[in-house]
């Protein structure tokens, strides 16, 4: 799989999310589309969106709702596409969109591996491959970013790093859509800093590679451990995404009311 194919494959799985064409994220003009269901969308999607901005670097793409066009189409028509995913101009649309019920909720980073960078990394413990039979006990707060307990069935395959008989890193994959699988990582405390996190996320990018599957790596730009881990294990930048929610939602998630 070349890196064009990763890219394209990329595109094609964010057309299918945002009801768009897989070119209308190279255009160098915005894009507005309605957003709708999809049966083939990544599987932690609630679709339709109300308003979910993304952007592969050239333009944004804004999916919406109807409503939500309006408010959507003169933000990014306002703002360089950088400072669209940022504040203080993120302030615009939350403020546009709060009389409407929403919130701007998650903004993350989304990453692709590179295959001039991606290779088997050392680590000072045994690695091993796991399967979702192997998961059933490892549904607890260590691991709670490399499996996911809510969706368990999705949870298809993992490399385990081990001090004898003690697992001390995980890197799990979700098969979040038929194309791409997300890998997560965990590194128990007093094991970090020993380059098991890149060891693990690499060696599992190849598993998924081998199979034919596309992996992706998700983390807020604010985590830089997690983008570290990112670029060491050999991935790079591919797109961002900011998506709005219902106030409800979010002020939940806040822990408010």
């Amino acid at each position: 799989m070349t890196q064009r194919d990763i890219l394209r494959i990329a595109m094609e799985q964010s057309a299918i999310d945002c009801g768009c064409d897989p070119s209308d994220f190279e255009k160098t003009e915005h894009v507005v589309v309605r957003s709708v269901p999809h049966p083939e969308a990544r599987r932690y999607l609630t679709l339709p969106f109300s308003c979910n901005l993304v952007s592969y670097g050239n333009n944004v793409v804004a999916s919406v709702s109807e409503e939500y066009r309006v408010p959507a189409e003169a933000y990014i028509a306002k703002y360089p596409v950088e400072h669209c995913f940022e504040t203080p101009n993120l302030h615009v649309l939350n403020d546009a969109l709060l009389p409407m019920g929403q919130k701007i909720c998650f903004m993350a980073e989304y990453f692709l591996p590179d295959t001039d960078n991606l290779r088997e990394r050392p680590c000072p413990y045994e690695m091993r491959i796991l399967y979702p039979e192997d998961f059933e006990d490892l549904y607890v707060p260590e691991w709670s970013n490399a499996l996911c307990e809510h969706r368990k069935h999705l949870d298809v395959l993992g490399v385990g790093a081990y001090d004898g008989g003690k697992l001390v890193g995980l890197a799990g994959c979700s098969a979040d859509c038929e194309t791409m699988w997300q890998i997560g990582i965990d590194v128990l405390p007093s094991y970090r800093r020993r380059g098991i996190a890149a060891a693990l996320t690499s060696r599992l990018a190849l598993e998924i590679l081998e199979r034919g599957k596309v992996p992706f790596y998700c983390a807020a730009w604010s985590n830089i451990r997690s983008v570290r881990n990112a670029i060491k294990s050999g991935f790079r930048p591919a797109w961002v995404e900011m998506t709005a929610k219902t106030a409800e939602f979010v002020d939940k998630m806040n822990g408010i009311g």
